[in-house]
């Protein structure tokens, strides 16, 4: 059988990955984080759903994902705007991070649980920062654009080569 015939399954996998290359590489940084916050919840999922089905391979294979992430996460805080919160952020990465340790080794669902709660609840509020920010956003170019005074006289326009 030829190697290079492509299956249904297999154009399907390439499809969703051009996909994804596609929206990871035109993404602002914003909605990177978003990303990797959904596939940190992804995979999160992914490892309870192998320590419910005692999937010790599907379970190691996503938590250890989700820890990748939450690291990266972690470490791509910017701390030059606002250092304090940027901390309490940080300290939050770490608490899951330790967490998805916790969780990796002992397979404690429950802890996985609460892992996917966490994250979650970040996914939501990086949203609703997003939309808040594009909402000022939308606001601001609103009013910066002023209309030409409609008495004042014209300029002559001059084409020259």
């Amino acid at each position: 059988m030829n190697q290079n015939t492509a299956t249904p399954t297999n154009q399907s996998n390439n499809q969703a990955n051009a996909y994804l290359k596609t929206r990871v590489m035109s993404a602002s940084p914003e909605e990177l984080r978003l990303l990797l916050l959904e596939g940190a919840l992804k995979f999160a999922r992914q490892g309870l759903d192998g320590i419910k089905r005692v999937d010790h391979e599907a379970t190691h294979s996503g938590i250890s994902q989700c820890r990748n992430i939450i690291f990266e996460l972690m470490t791509s805080i910017r701390t030059d705007i606002d250092p304090e919160l940027a901390s309490k952020v940080r300290a939050l990465y770490s608490f899951m991070y330790s967490l998805s340790i916790e969780a990796g080794h002992e397979k404690d669902a429950t802890k996985v649980e609460k892992l996917i709660e966490l994250l979650d609840y970040e996914r939501e509020t990086w949203v609703l920062l997003m939309n808040r920010l594009a909402a000022e956003k939308s606001a601001t170019t609103q009013h910066v654009a002023p209309k030409p005074p409609t008495d004042a006289p014209r300029s002559p326009l001059s084409v020259s080569a």
